[in-house]
C-alpha cells in the first residue's frame, strides 16, 4: 500500500516506524512523527490517546508484521525455495537498502527494544510480539521447505538474530560486509536442516 493510499493514522504508524529506525524511541517526537506523516498534529491525540507510548507500540506492531509478511513475498520470489535462499533474500533486503540509500536505518523493533525494553513493559512486550511473529513466518516457512518442526523454529530464532547483529554491524562499520558473510556461513548450516530432525 503506498503511502498516499494510508489514512492519517495509517501514516502515523508508518512515519512513526520509519522515524524509529532512523533515529530510534528517545529521539523520535510526536511533531516529527506528525510531519513525516503529513498528519495534523492534533490528530495524534485523537487517535493516539495513549501518547508516544502507544504509538512506539503500534509502529513496533506495524514492523512485526510487516517482517513476517516479507516471508511469504521472499519465499515466491525464489526459484526454488530453499532455507539458505530465503536467509540470503532477508539479508539482500538489507544490503540493497544499504548500497542504495546508506545505512541510517535499522529495524524499528530492535530499536524500540534497545531504548525501552526497561522503561516500558508495553513496549517490551509488543517488540517481543513483533519478533514471535516475524520467527513464527519463518519457522512456518522453513517446514515448508523441509525442516522438521522440531527444528524450525530455533533455526528461525537463529536467522532472525543473525541478521539483526550483522544489521548493527554493517551500520557501524558502514559496510555491507557483516551481512554478505552471515547469508555465505549460515547458508550451508540451515539447507543441511532439511529433512533432518534433532
Amino acid at each position: 500500500m503506498a503511502v498516499s493510499e494510508r489514512g492519517p493514522r495509517e501514516r502515523m504508524v508508518f512515519s512513526a516506524a520509519q522515524l524509529i529506525r532512523r533515529d530510534g524511541v528517545a529521539s523520535t517526537g510526536m511533531r516529527e512523527v506528525a510531519e513525516h506523516a503529513g498528519a495534523p498534529r492534533g490528530s495524534l491525540q485523537h487517535y493516539f490517546p495513549g501518547g508516544k507510548e502507544q504509538l512506539v507500540n503500534e509502529a513496533v506492531s506495524w514492523a512485526g508484521r510487516y517482517a513476517g509478511n516479507r516471508v511469504a513475498r521472499f519465499v515466491a520470489s525464489l526459484p526454488e525455495p530453499t532455507p539458505s535462499g530465503l536467509f540470503a533474500a532477508m539479508v539482500r533486503q538489507w544490503t540493497d537498502e544499504y548500497e542504495t540509500t546508506g545505512f541510517a536505518g535499522g529495524c524499528p523493533v530492535a530499536a524500540a527494544t534497545v531504548d525501552r525494553a526497561e522503561s516500558s513493559t508495553s513496549t517490551r512486550e509488543a517488540a517481543s510480539s513483533a519478533f514471535t511473529g516475524w520467527s513464527g513466518a519463518v519457522a512456518g516457512a522453513l517446514e515448508d521447505m523441509g525442516v522438521p518442526a522440531d527444528r524450525s523454529a530455533a533455526l528461525a530464532t537463529l536467522m532472525i538474530s543473525t541478521l539483526e547483529g550483522a544489521i548493527l554491524l554493517s551500520r557501524a562499520e558502514r559496510d555491507v560486509r557483516p551481512l554478505t558473510t552471515v547469508a555465505r556461513e549460515l547458508g550451508p548450516l540451515l539447507d543441511g536442516a532439511v529433512g533432518r530432525g534433532g
